[in-house]
């Protein structure tokens, strides 16, 4: 099926798929840390203290998806998507009219947890269970809300706080999720695959059988994957934090800084697609163990350049590994464990992802307070993907043999 057929064939599926991930913005760190300088002038907070209050915050988030994220394998999108989004905006007004810095942990909870956390697991849950054939164009396409959202946002609040109160934007940002659950409900009012067909409308894993969560624990693979689902969203999210920090050390603009993200999103797009179609053709197996080496280029140019155009390159290829993990890791447990009970399974990953999301900030965080240099600690990251990248050569390649066809994928 042509691609321009496939998007009309499916069209309000992708749509929510592309609209919760791009809704999810307003609990992703790039997002949240726009306003970490306004955050830490109100409350009067260092650079460690701040991410330590984020850390806190996204940690909380992290274990609380463990149980929430099964929630998927229960109810429909469209009863679960509303109840997320109406939290979203909760979380965002919260962080409108907050005045007591000890509110901050509970508030950075709710934004990661609704915004980071569940939507984006119930979109990639979604996309992985309502496709099979299909999955990785599904992924491709329905994540590119997570693209639209880093590419408008950052220039957006930034442009927009030399003119309104920062507050204000957390306001608008409320009422865009409350204005999306009306919409959400119509385009999923004949949602396909509902739970209760779980059981029957699946894609087997390994060994040709349905995984359950405690199995999945005790397979060494799920171990190997470990530091690759952490790896990005601690580092890059660590990036993101603190891009005030590093445009000061690299000498730019704020400004000047962000420019660059459209750039990032561009990339991250194309990454995005082309994995898509490659995992549709390839598979996982295949692909996944090496999509995170472009992040060993990347902070290896963030440690190094103090120029815009080697920062502009790094950008790059952040980009690439950030595109195709949009799409490969999502994809990687629907095949290696079934999509039975893919959204308990995938809730795992998502709070190790989010666990690394508190941990990066956190610890980069108090590094700088301990005097270690950001660009010192970006040749430290380069050399965790490298090991990450060892990690998922070898759990993958042995894993690989129990698929279903694995003689045409080993």
């Amino acid at each position: 099926m042509r691609l321009t057929d496939f998007i009309r064939a499916n069209a309000p599926f992708l749509t929510a798929g592309v609209m919760l991930t791009f809704l999810s913005s307003f609990g992703q760190t790039y997002f949240i840390s726009l306003f970490a300088g306004e955050l830490r002038l109100a409350f009067d907070l260092s650079h460690g203290e701040w991410g330590g209050i984020y850390m806190v915050g996204t940690m909380v988030s992290a274990a609380v998806m463990v149980w929430a994220g099964g929630l998927t394998d229960l109810f429909r999108v469209r009863l679960l998507g509303p109840v997320v989004l109406v939290g979203l905006a909760l979380s965002c007004l919260a962080m409108a009219f907050n005045p007591w810095v000890w509110a901050l942990p509970v508030i950075i909870f709710a934004l990661r947890f609704f915004g980071q956390g569940m939507c984006s697991h119930i979109a990639v849950i979604a996309m992985a269970r309502w496709f099979v054939a299909t999955r990785g164009r599904a992924l491709s396409i329905a994540t590119l809300g997570f693209a639209v959202g880093e590419a408008l946002a950052p220039m957006a609040v930034v442009a927009a706080m030399t003119v309104i109160a920062w507050q204000n934007l957390w306001i608008v940002g409320a009422l865009i999720c409350l204005g999306a659950v009306p919409v959400l409900a119509r385009l999923l009012a004949q949602e396909r695959t509902p739970a209760s067909h779980a059981e029957t409308d699946v894609a087997l894993g390994m060994s040709g059988r349905h995984w359950q969560r405690m199995e999945v624990l005790r397979h060494p693979l799920f171990w190997c994957m470990v530091p690759a689902a952490l790896g990005p969203a601690a580092f890059n999210t660590a990036f993101f934090f603190h891009q005030v920090h590093i445009a000061e050390v690299k000498g730019l603009e704020h400004l000047v800084f962000v420019s660059f993200f459209p750039l990032y999103t561009l990339i991250g797009i194309t990454s995005m697609v082309v994995s898509g179609w490659a995992l549709d053709r390839l598979g996982t197996a295949r692909l996944t163990p090496f999509y995170q080496l472009p992040m060993v280029v990347a902070f290896l140019l963030f440690a190094v350049s103090d120029s815009a155009w080697g920062l502009a390159l790094g950008f790059v290829f952040l980009g690439i590994t950030s595109g195709a993990n949009s799409t490969l890791p999502n994809a990687f447990w629907a095949e290696f464990y079934g999509t039975a009970h893919i959204g308990a399974i995938k809730s795992m990953a998502t709070a190790v992802m989010v666990l690394g999301s508190a941990i990066g900030p956190g610890l980069t965080g108090l590094l700088i307070d301990l005097g270690v240099g950001i660009e010192t600690q970006f040749v430290g990251v380069a050399g965790y993907f490298c090991a990450a990248t060892a990690l998922m050569i070898l759990g993958i390649t042995r894993a690989a043999r129990d698929l279903p066809l694995a003689k045409n994928i080993v």
